[in-house]
């Protein structure tokens, strides 16, 4: 059976129109579900995820902007989550969940076994939330875990928290992609995770877009990939005080790499990403509209590169 998708994004969901994505989730005939932005009642909600809860076929759930509204949100989707067996990618960006919001969905997402894509940039997290984020990047030899991970915009996070992801990304056995894009980072965090990089050998995409660096964070970055076997490969850092001549410098190399004789760590099995990829975020942008029909409002594609590529060995 060829599997579909609902997207639609920032309408008022009628109790008819919730009724319809239900009954679509109950055929186990839907693979992507995106509500991005919309506004539905807490009854809407439950129903919606109870059918998630069910559901055979789900690969891509995109709740960003608000929908997970609550506490009491927040504890369905546990519910829901903790049920079902096929999620592989979830976006809650944009979620008020604060660390209390995630300690309720902390068993259900470590626990996952399907799910490998999780953004939860801008929820309003701190330490304690990053700590048990932590936990979903177990090393090597351990359960696997998140292929990519988006934590942009969480500014309560201290020193820290961000120390204590940085000795967990470099011991992941599974992470590809990380954006911490607009976190007030600074170079001391950078030069962390520039050690974590450089002992990651599954990383190959770092978002660092306004993060309050300098070329002093540039340099090190330099250093590592001119004189340092790495699997980076996509690092950005504009909206930074960084010259672009650095910038330029880095990307080179990082362009080079592919072509060199650096050794790089064979791909998880099954896959056939390309990492000429750019990160999920929920930024302004030109969208990319897709036909609808009568029955839905419009709809707009929002997925990640790494989470395409899951759902297309699905098809398979």
């Amino acid at each position: 059976m060829l599997l579909g998708s609902i997207q639609i994004m920032g309408e008022l969901l009628s109790a008819a129109e919730v009724q319809e994505i239900c009954e679509s989730l109950k055929e186990n005939g839907v693979r992507l579900l995106s509500v991005r932005g919309c506004q539905l009642s807490d009854r809407d909600f439950e129903r919606v995820c109870r059918r998630v809860a069910e559901s055979t076929s789900l690969a891509q759930l995109n709740l960003n902007l608000g929908v997970v509204s609550s506490i009491s949100r927040t504890r369905l989707l546990a519910d829901a989550l903790r049920a079902n067996r096929s999620l592989q990618t979830l976006f809650l960006h944009g979620s008020p969940l604060l660390d209390t919001g995630l300690l309720t969905l902390n068993t259900a997402l470590s626990t996952h076994p399907t799910l490998v894509c999780l953004d939860l940039g801008d929820c309003m997290l701190g330490d304690k939330a990053l700590a048990l984020i932590c936990g979903m990047l177990p090393p090597d030899g351990a359960k696997s875990g998140l292929r990519e991970l988006t934590l942009s915009a969480n500014p309560g996070i201290s020193s820290k928290g961000w120390a204590r992801l940085s000795i967990a990304v470099a011991h992941s056995s599974q992470l590809r992609v990380l954006n911490l894009d607009y976190n007030p980072l600074g170079d001391q965090i950078a030069g962390m995770l520039a050690v974590a990089v450089a002992s990651s050998r599954t990383l190959e995409v770092l978002d660092l877009e306004g993060t309050n660096l300098t070329n002093q964070s540039a340099q090190v970055f330099l250093d590592m990939v001119e004189n340092y076997p790495t699997s980076l490969r996509v690092l950005v850092l504009v909206e930074n005080d960084i010259s672009p001549e650095l910038q330029q410098q880095i990307s080179d190399l990082l362009s080079n790499g592919d072509d060199d004789d650096r050794e790089a760590p064979p791909s998880p099995q099954g896959s056939t990403h390309s990492f000429a990829l750019q990160p999920v975020k929920e930024k302004p942008r030109h969208p990319t509209w897709l036909p609808h029909s009568n029955s839905w409002p419009e709809v707009v594609m929002l997925t990640s590169s790494l989470g395409e590529t899951f759902l297309a060995e699905t098809e398979a």
